[in-house]
């Protein structure tokens, strides 16, 4: 009987002190919870938001901002505001008056995103002032995502677009110049113009993006830069963010830049981080290559939450902001290192 009596007592006391251990441990766990959301609250997503690469970038925001808050859809909106550096002829890397090829003409790449991964794009288009448009067109109406060239240029005047010369004087004049020696070296960002990339976080917290371009100037003619191929110049993933390119499109093209900025904040990564380590990337498969005396690169990058970042190579890269909180404003991105060295 003793030994029955004293093995129900141990028991007991065991039951109870291990009760009171779990009851202890997840009390303990409560509290580091409580203590975690504390230190980590949720954070208050910012919306609309609106970046663009560049000084022209801009006014590009005050359209899209403008059709945005008429109530426009993200596509609609976006649309509205690119076409204004495609239709600006002091604008020399996008669109009418951009400079041309070494053959002299200006050929065209854009493309355009939705939340929902729909994509269009056109590549060396020629002729057709507004290519974001002809893009949205591919993404509305054909089940391609890109279409290149002359048939590109078709399908534009199929569907309604105007043909026209999009070579000015100003941008004619530059070529004959180029003519005299015919060096071809691809300085991005000195006169500070190159690709518009943009990205959109609507009030319905869905993501958008757009990139459109005349290329490189004094390119080989059928050269085709990053802008058009989604996942290099452009990307987006809407349970993310987005990111879009700028400067030289054969190096954002050798990393899929853009796609990899996105996967980077997938994995809980800043959009400056994620910037950061794609352009450190960049840099390091780059800097024994023979483009590295005239490379730049930068990245654009909005995540689910409204924050957003930018970040080059090297100095002079500037993107456009719009919000509600501080309206439309210029940021000068950081970068990795100086053009003198």
């Amino acid at each position: 009987m003793s030994n029955r009596r004293d093995f129900i007592k141990k028991t007991t006391l065991g039951t109870l002190a291990v009760s009171s251990v779990l009851g202890y441990s997840g009390f303990a766990n409560s509290r580091e919870d409580e203590k975690e959301e504390i230190e980590n609250p949720l954070k208050k997503t910012k919306k609309p938001v609106v970046i663009s690469t560049w000084n022209h970038g801009l006014p590009a925001n005050q359209e899209t901002w403008k059709e945005l808050k008429a109530g426009k859809s993200a596509l609609d909106a976006l649309e509205a505001g690119m076409k204004i550096p495609e239709a600006d002829p002091n604008v020399r890397s996008v669109g009418y008056g951009g400079y041309p090829d070494r053959e002299g003409k200006v050929t065209l790449d854009a493309c355009i995103m939705d939340h929902n991964s729909n994509c269009g794009s056109v590549c060396f288009l020629q002729g057709i002032m507004h290519p974001i448009s002809v893009a949205k067109r591919v993404l509305q109406n054909t089940p391609h995502v890109m279409l290149a060239g002359q048939g590109a240029l078709q399908f534009a005047l199929s569907e309604g677009f105007k043909e026209e010369n999009l070579l000015t004087p100003e941008s004619e004049k530059d070529w004959k110049k180029w003519l005299e020696d015919s060096k071809y070296k691809p300085v991005i960002n000195i006169e500070n113009h190159d690709t518009i990339s943009m990205l959109m976080l609507d009030q319905d917290g869905n993501l958008a993006g757009g990139c459109t371009t005349s290329g490189a100037a004094w390119k080989m003619h059928g050269r085709v830069g990053d802008s058009p191929i989604i996942g290099a110049g452009l990307f987006l993933d809407n349970e993310v963010g987005a990111a879009a390119a700028t400067g030289l499109g054969e190096a954002v093209i050798r990393t899929a830049g853009s796609a990899m900025v996105v996967e980077l904040m997938r994995q809980g990564k800043s959009p400056f981080d994620a910037c950061k380590e794609i352009t450190e990337r960049i840099y390091n498969k780059h800097k024994n290559h023979k483009d590295m005396e005239y490379l730049q690169v930068g990245f654009i990058a909005l995540n689910k939450n409204g924050e957003h970042a930018g970040y080059s190579l090297r100095s002079g890269f500037n993107y456009a902001v719009s919000d509600d909180e501080n309206g439309h404003r210029m940021e000068d991105a950081k970068f990795k290192m100086s053009w003198d060295k």
